[in-house]
């Protein structure tokens, strides 16, 4: 017989791949489909289109080709360690104190462990309810993957009825969260030496335009009453965020070039167009100011990514799941994005749910608490005890 791993041995080779966005997560896709063959599982690989040679999604099913199944979901891909000042190797699972440390021990791979653990339970013991899991790629820059393995798992697999994205919330059920669009906005002026200015385009001076509008209508959205669902969400508004820039050349020459990320966290119930709108509208009105001195002076927008809200609806197939498994009842939104709303746009029930805090997740030092670990696996046993 194969060896069946505990999820805590499961981990420990996932947290070993570095599986940084930036590159390949192929080996680990690798190890799981080899992993989940050796228990006869047959698993699904889905090439990222863009990069078929660097990254890929991985899907499967046990249990009866029926429709009506559980997907369990998680990402594969982690934020980089560089610059960070960790006290152990982030790439090998490090016991402390009760914690196990590495990166990805929190955000997620904790979870796609216990997911890789609970399938290979239920094809050794037998379920008459299926159940899935769906591991993607590149969710860490923009939740990019989770639409594409959506998907793919709609057209080769019987449809599952709901979703657990096993983010971290403490076992918690998370029922919504807040939409997500970034842009990268390019403005291109036009040099000139800066006892001059006027006679030149700052493309500094003029992007820093479009990022004050940004601090006004935060400001704006802060001070206003917020709606029945925005009032559930910490902010309870959405706000806009410029988190990179650069530009410039010398501090005497009007900058030829700025370059910043523009995104927006969106509350579930408004339309993200309308804000792309505003933010166009605001583009226009700065580059028509910029080429009434230089007609050549522009601004470039370009969509990086956009992932809609996860709306809380009645009747969710999803939550009902999970609060019987867990005997949670709280009420739970968050302003993060996860790939829970590209499964709710897919056509599935969706909740978020997975062991650990958000709160540790991207630092130096990440970790898990064996304990969240224990949580996770009590709140798979129960699951399949549901499945069977």
């Amino acid at each position: 017989m194969p060896t069946r791993l505990s999820p805590r041995e499961i981990l420990e080779t996932l947290v070993s791949f570095p599986t940084v966005s930036r590159d390949t997560n192929l080996p680990l896709i690798d190890w799981v489909a080899d992993y989940l063959a050796s228990h006869g599982i047959d698993s699904h690989r889905h090439a990222k289109p863009a990069e078929p040679d660097l990254k890929a999604a991985l899907f499967a099913h046990v249990g009866p080709e029926v429709e009506g199944g559980v997907i369990l979901s998680g990402h594969t891909d982690v934020v980089p360690v560089d610059g960070q000042a960790w006290t152990s190797d982030p790439w090998v699972l490090t016991e402390r104190e009760g914690k196990l440390y590495g990166r990805g021990s929190t955000d997620m791979k904790g979870f796609d462990a216990l997911a890789i653990w609970a399938m290979v339970e239920a094809k050794h013991r037998g379920v008459t309810t299926p159940l899935q899991i769906a591991l993607s790629y590149d969710e860490e820059i923009g939740c990019m993957g989770g639409k594409d393995v959506a998907e793919a798992m709609r057209a080769a697999l019987p449809k599952a009825a709901s979703v657990i994205v096993g983010e971290p919330t403490g076992m918690k059920a998370v029922t919504g969260h807040k939409g997500g669009m970034t842009y990268w906005v390019h403005v291109h002026g036009v040099e000139v030496h800066s006892s001059i200015l006027h006679t030149g385009v700052s493309a500094i001076m003029y992007g820093a335009k479009l990022i004050e509008w940004a601090n006004e209508v935060n400001a704006e959205n802060a001070a206003a009453t917020p709606g029945k669902i925005a009032a559930l969400f910490e902010p309870p508004y959405t706000n806009l965020h410029v988190g990179q820039i650069r530009g410039g050349t010398a501090h005497n020459i009007t900058a030829k070039d700025c370059a910043f990320g523009f995104g927006f966290r969106v509350v579930p119930g408004e339309d993200p167009k309308h804000w792309e709108r505003r933010m166009m509208d605001k583009v226009a009105e700065i580059e028509a100011q910029m080429q009434a001195v230089c007609p050549e002076a522009r601004i470039e927008v370009e969509t990086l990514f956009e992932l809609p809200p996860l709306v809380p609806v009645e009747n969710n197939s999803a939550e009902e799941l999970v609060r019987q498994v867990t005997g949670d009842n709280g009420v739970m939104q968050v302003s993060y994005g996860t790939e829970a709303s590209h499964f709710q746009a897919a056509g599935y029930d969706a909740v978020v749910c997975g062991p650990s805090d958000i709160a540790i997740a991207h630092k130096p030092d990440e970790y898990i608490e064996i304990a969240q670990l224990d949580a996770g696996r009590a709140f798979m046993e129960r699951l399949l005890e549901r499945l069977a």
